[in-house]
């Protein structure tokens, strides 16, 4: 087995450091908040940003084939960011899953994707766990007819990518968004909002005429860079936490000086600095087709979804009275953690996976 490196490299610190920078200057929380009144004017100009002047559509996707020619490391350091501002952008939709479902046909649409002119979304519902029975929509002479529920990335796609059945069995068919009915689900996460796609004759082009594997693969390369969205989520839960005991005084002094805290943010330091260890192997093995990469997933999966659940939580508790509020993003977090902690699979459902991989009796 090749020895991995998980340092991080200075092109991924770089690559970090763009990122920040552009949301930190145009990622307003309170923008983030108002999507759950339904405003969305935030989505479309932040991943312009992020898709066309920092290259992030194309990552993925080789020069060749017009992209930047990144690995999934590099990725997993876009989605820590990412998670760190629970930024409402399609990133892990497109430019991770549905390139990864991508990249095994000849289209060109990776092009369009690369140069930041559409986004896609595999149509399969948000919580599918990568060994899962993924449900199909029924295909007769190129037209597809039925309903996908609970979509991730759909109301921001201009291209679906939709399993089909077949004679010859899951075919995997692009359909553009106008040919599809997407009704918008009140998800507990708005910022990356569901939506139950429906198809009623709608024309759409063969990709490949095998697409059980290739969808497999793009849910667990899903999977695997989820962990380390969940992990930027939970760093910076974490350190809003720290920096907010520091200075919160009660009873005449400062509330981080209280045994009880210092003993819960020590647990949770532990656990998030575990957390990065596990997510940051499942990216590596996964950038490296490494044979542990299924392996990695899992672990990576069944322990970042409740890490950063715990983290989302400890915040909200310990920032008290301003942590209920509507005003402060830690809510934001929660929900995000929360809806995280079933997507792509539960926890529970990776580790039955992981006991089936290393061949574990019930």
């Amino acid at each position: 087995m090749t020895e991995l490196d998980l340092l991080y490299t200075e092109v991924e610190e770089e690559l970090r450091a763009s990122v920040r920078s552009l949301l930190d200057a145009r990622c307003d929380p309170d923008a983030v908040t108002r999507m759950y009144d339904a405003d969305r004017a935030v989505v479309d100009g932040l991943w312009k940003a992020l898709s066309v002047e920092i290259g992030l559509g194309g990552l993925l996707i080789p020069e060749e084939r017009g992209g930047a020619g990144g690995s999934l490391r590099e990725a997993a350091v876009v989605l820590e960011e990412l998670g760190r501002r629970v930024a409402p952008v399609p990133f892990l939709t497109s430019a991770v899953i549905a390139t990864t479902a991508l990249l095994e046909s000849d289209t060109d649409l990776l092009g369009r994707i690369a140069q930041g002119e559409q986004t896609a979304a595999l149509a399969v519902a948000w919580s599918t766990c990568p060994t899962a029975d993924v449900r199909t929509v029924q295909e007769l002479d190129g037209r597809l007819t039925g309903t996908i529920t609970s979509v991730a990335g759909a109301l921001e796609a201009d291209i679906l990518l939709v399993p089909a059945s077949t004679p010859d069995g899951t075919a995997l068919y692009a359909v553009p968004s106008g040919e599809a009915t997407l009704t918008p689900v009140v998800s507990l996460d708005m910022t990356r909002q569901l939506a139950h796609v429906t198809l009623d004759g709608a024309a759409g082009t063969l990709l490949t005429g095998d697409a059980a594997d290739v969808i497999q693969r793009a849910l667990e390369v899903g999977a695997a860079l989820l962990a380390s969205e969940q992990l930027g989520l939970a760093r910076w839960c974490l350190d809003a936490t720290v920096d907010y005991v520091k200075e919160r005084r009660q009873f005449g002094r400062i509330v981080g000086g209280f045994q009880a805290l210092k003993h819960r943010l020590a647990d949770l330091y532990t656990g998030v600095e575990s957390a990065a260890a596990a997510a940051r192997y499942a990216a590596a093995t996964a950038a490296a087709g490494d044979p542990d990469a299924s392996v990695a997933a899992s672990v990576a999966q069944a322990y970042c979804a409740e890490v950063a659940v715990t983290a989302a939580e400890e915040a909200v508790q310990m920032h008290a009275g301003i942590g209920m509020t509507w005003e402060h993003p830690v809510h934001l977090y929660l929900k995000r953690a929360k809806a995280d902690q079933i997507a792509l699979g539960t926890p529970g459902r990776h580790r039955a996976r992981l006991a089936e991989l290393v061949d574990l009796p019930r």
